[in-house]
């Protein structure tokens, strides 16, 4: 049998998770983690694998106590732990928005708050792989005429979120939907630096109190 001791420190779960962060683990190094250790017969590693094998055609936030405890190795502490953490994760899970952004359309109606604003509000819309929204920040409030954006600003919270994908959008306040001149470059700047740091942008949107574009770069 190989020990978890015997894998590259680099490659062990714990570590992956620490370096990573826990989006970069499998399900079954995410198990691992919570199991601790294995048994005489399995590292912790293909204990994890186990299980999850065991009950693949079942929703892990379903398990009960007793369906692990059938399993060689997982008796009452480690069923406890198991099923506090995806009990934990559901009421987690069940209160974060859901929302997945894919149009223009998806945008306006989520920028309520600013369409009609006397003040210009930049926004952003930070996703995951899903183009589920992970969080929305306004990242500056300008004048009438201008609102001042660095690309340091609106990337920061995306590497933090370990976001996929970024849409941002901006208000007119003066009811126009003709990109300006600065709403272009800004635009191709964030681009530019989304490519870099692999982070899509995906759209930058104007809206108004009565109607939404996109801005076609």
């Amino acid at each position: 049998m190989i020990k978890i001791s015997d894998i590259p420190k680099f490659d062990r779960p714990r570590e992956k998770l620490i370096k990573y962060g826990p989006d970069k683990l499998s399900n079954a190094e995410l198990l691992a983690i919570i199991l601790r250790t294995g048994t005489r017969e399995l590292n912790v590693l293909k204990l994890a694998q186990k299980i999850l094998h065991k009950f693949e055609n079942k929703k892990l936030e379903e398990i009960k106590i007793d369906d692990l405890k059938g399993i060689s190795g997982i008796g009452d502490s480690k069923a406890s732990e198991i099923v506090a953490c995806f009990e934990l994760g559901k009421r987690v899970l069940s209160g974060k928005r859901a929302s997945i952004l894919l149009t223009p359309k998806d945008i306006w109606n989520r920028t309520e708050d600013i369409r009609s604003s006397k003040r210009e509000h930049f926004l952003v819309f930070y996703l995951d792989s899903r183009n589920q929204e992970i969080k929305r920040d306004i990242i500056s409030v300008g004048t009438l005429t201008e609102s001042i954006v660095h690309p340091r600003e609106v990337f920061e919270n995306a590497i933090k979120t370990n976001s996929a994908a970024i849409i941002i959008a901006h208000n007119h306040p003066s009811g126009s939907l003709e990109p300006s001149q600065s709403d272009i470059e800004v635009t191709k700047k964030l681009i530019h630096a989304g490519i870099i740091l692999d982070i899509r942008v995906i759209s930058h949107i104007i809206v108004t109190s009565k109607s939404y574009v996109a801005i076609e770069i």
